[in-house]
């Protein structure tokens, strides 16, 4: 049985420092990025990868059917379908990872995402444009998942900074496609609007490769220096999960808690991205004038991405912030029952404050796990389901509307599953540890190359 799943955290997990003074190797502790900027380097490049494929299509959505005869049903299966994939293919990347390692299951998730990209710009019939798009989306639903582990591994110092920066990145994965989508293809062909985005995907995948190889070497190197066997690290200590760290997270009640602020969060985060233009246009707002208002709330979280992870990691319980944020969330859902059509501007500012806990929860799979193995396991978790909820979200507030004939109803929820929140945040924050303790070889490791390639 592995020790107590649940550990104090006394102050800002710092593992690097923690370690390199008994380290036989290290007399000094090393440089902040010195050896990891090509890690840092593919984090970003994978986080401008992972909502491109959702973003690129429904600007030209209007083109695209002029040469693939979609329904109206199909359609709206397309908004479905990133949330599904993201649910069902995000729990698939722990066992993937469990299998060949978290370096090999994200250059695989990055080339699956890239060819279901160029083929679904190929297809000609609905059908097939949907299957490809589960398929390029899969990849980005894996990624998700594989993001916080990683960050775990290469940064157990800077899982903060790291964080908000692959955040900032997925901010921007949302924003840019939308402003070259139509005009490129215009330009060109709407086939080319939709596929050109692979080439960040296969970018992407450079830097892991080179991290692949570069690993080996460093493990090489370092049984030389050491005098060990070539391959000193356990599962743990690279990220593999041996299942028992599967049992652990899935019995842990802060983990169940952490499941449910992810799904509040992005249920609220994707019913604001399907319904707030129908709801400002309900108002008496022209149509683009909603547009607008629908990308501020897109683009505030880049700026709230880049310090909410480092609050998280800084303070020993970051809940005080998370009700900052949903105090936010909840007075622009009060302003748009009230007078939606009225003090317009600070209500979507509020709302575009709002989910900014969703980068402090990514932040917080790292930094209350007790290895890169629970980190993979716990980010599976609470990325597979909390998606499966939130796919929800969406579907229910348009029944909802149509049901009522208004937005008071659906408003209501909407501050409901806020509450919800709050109370999943309680828990999900506690400054405890979740997963087995490392075992004694795992932390020699960690100490002797925590995180790091050779420079």
């Amino acid at each position: 049985m592995p020790c107590s799943q649940h550990r104090q955290v006394t102050g800002p997990p710092d593992p690097v420092h923690d370690h390199v003074q008994e380290s036989p190797v290290q007399s000094a502790a090393p440089a902040p990025w010195r050896g990891r900027i090509v890690v840092l380097v593919g984090v970003v490049l994978v986080g401008l990868n992972l909502r491109i494929a959702v973003a690129a299509v429904s600007p030209i959505i209007d083109v695209v059917r002029q040469d693939i005869d979609f329904s109206p049903t199909q359609v709206g299966l397309l908004g479905t379908v990133p949330v599904l994939s993201f649910a069902v293919f995000g729990s698939l990347a722990t066992p993937l990872a469990r299998k060949i390692g978290l370096e090999p299951a994200m250059v695989a998730a990055l080339l699956i995402s890239a060819v279901g990209e160029v083929v679904r710009a190929t297809t000609h019939g609905p059908q097939a444009f949907l299957a490809w798009s589960m398929i390029a989306l899969a990849g980005m639903g894996m990624g998700n998942v594989l993001l916080p582990p990683l960050v775990k591994r290469y940064f157990p110092d800077r899982i903060g900074a790291v964080t908000g920066a692959y955040s900032v990145a997925l901010s921007i994965s949302t924003a840019v496609p939308p402003l070259f989508a139509l005009p490129l293809a215009r330009a060109t062909s709407w086939r080319v609007a939709v596929g050109v985005w692979a080439v960040v995907g296969l970018v992407a995948a450079v830097p892991w490769v080179v991290v692949i190889v570069r690993s080996a070497a460093a493990r090489a190197r370092l049984a030389t220096i050491l005098r060990r066997a070539p391959a000193p690290h356990g599962p743990a200590a690279l990220g593999e999960t041996s299942g028992g760290e599967v049992r652990v997270v899935w019995r842990s009640r802060q983990a169940w808690a952490m499941v449910v602020m992810f799904a509040m969060n992005a249920l609220g985060t994707y019913v604001g991205f399907a319904w707030l233009p129908t709801l400002l246009a309900d108002a008496g707002l022209p149509a683009d004038e909603g547009g607008r208002w629908l990308a501020v709330f897109a683009v505030l979280g880049a700026p709230m991405s880049l310090f909410a992870p480092v609050l998280a990691q800084r303070m020993r319980n970051p809940y005080p912030v998370v009700v900052a944020f949903v105090a936010c969330w909840a007075v622009g859902y009060a302003g748009l029952w009230a007078a939606p059509a009225h003090g317009t501007a600070v209500w979507m500012v509020l709302l575009g404050i709002g989910p900014s806990s969703f980068p402090m929860l990514l932040a917080l799979l790292g930094l209350r796990s007790t290895t890169p193995a629970t980190a993979v396991a716990l980010s599976g978790m609470v990325q597979g389901t909390g998606y499966v909820v939130a796919g929800l979200g969406p579907i229910g507030i348009g029944v909802l509307y149509e049901a009522t004939g208004g937005w008071h109803a659906p408003i209501g929820v909407l501050l409901a599953c806020l509450g919800v929140l709050l109370v999943a945040a309680w828990f999900a924050c506690r400054p405890t540890m979740i997963g087995p303790e490392p075992a004694v070889d795992e932390r020699a490791d960690a100490a002797d190359v925590p995180g790091k390639l050779p420079g």
